[in-house]
C-alpha cells in the first residue's frame, strides 16, 4: 500500500514600515519628461531608467543607467545639458548627486568635466570635491582644479587648488629700439 500524507506550515509574517524600506515603488524604463512653462518647453529629461524608492528613510530616486538633461531659455534656445553615467535624486534633501563621465554646459559654451557632482536644489549651488575641468572660450581657457562650486547657471565659478592653462594672442612689439 502507499500513504499521502500532505502537510502545511504556517508562517506569519509581521509587515512594518522597515520591511518596505528596500521596496521600488515606481520604475519606468526608456523615460523621457518634457516640462514647458506658458506653452514655452523648459526641460528635457531623458533616461534609460528609473528606480524610485519612497517608503526609504530618505526617500530617493536612482537612474543606473545615466540621464541627460536639456535647458531651455524662453525663446526655446538651449540653456544648459548635462549628461553622466549614474544619477540619484535624494527627494527630502532636495539634492542631487551624478557620477562617471558628467560633462555640463552652459548657453556660453562654458563646459565642466568632472566624475562627480552634487546640485543643491534650495541653495541654487552645484559643487564637486573631486578633480573637475572647465573649458571656456572654445578652449582658450582651461581651468582645472580638485575641488569647485559655482551657480547652477555655471556662470560664477570657485575653484579650491587651482591649476590652469589660458593661450595668449601676442603681438611682437614695434617701435622700441633693439
Amino acid at each position: 500500500g502507499s500513504a499521502l500524507f500532505l502537510m502545511s506550515c504556517k508562517k506569519t509574517v509581521e509587515v512594518t514600515e522597515d520591511t518596505n524600506e528596500g521596496l521600488m515603488t515606481q520604475q519606468a524604463d526608456s523615460l523621457v519628461i518634457i516640462q514647458s512653462e506658458k506653452g514655452n518647453k523648459k526641460t528635457r529629461f531623458e533616461t534609460p531608467l528609473l528606480e524610485a524608492y519612497d517608503y526609504a528613510k530618505e526617500p530617493y530616486r536612482e537612474f543606473r543607467k545615466g540621464i541627460d538633461i536639456v535647458t531651455y531659455d524662453s525663446i526655446g534656445g538651449v540653456e544648459s545639458t548635462l549628461i553622466a553615467d549614474y544619477a540619484i535624486e535624494f527627494i527630502n534633501q532636495q539634492l542631487w548627486e551624478v557620477k562617471g563621465n558628467v560633462v555640463a554646459t552652459n548657453a556660453d559654451g562654458n563646459m565642466l568635466e568632472t566624475q562627480q557632482l552634487f546640485w543643491n536644489r534650495k541653495t541654487g549651488k552645484i559643487y564637486s570635491n573631486i578633480d573637475s575641468k572647465v573649458t571656456q572660450n572654445n578652449g582658450e581657457l582651461v581651468v582645472t582644479g580638485t575641488g569647485f562650486e559655482s551657480d547652477e547657471k555655471l556662470k560664477d565659478w570657485e575653484f579650491r587648488r587651482t591649476r590652469g592653462r589660458a593661450l595668449v594672442d601676442v603681438e611682437p612689439n614695434r617701435g622700441q629700439d633693439n
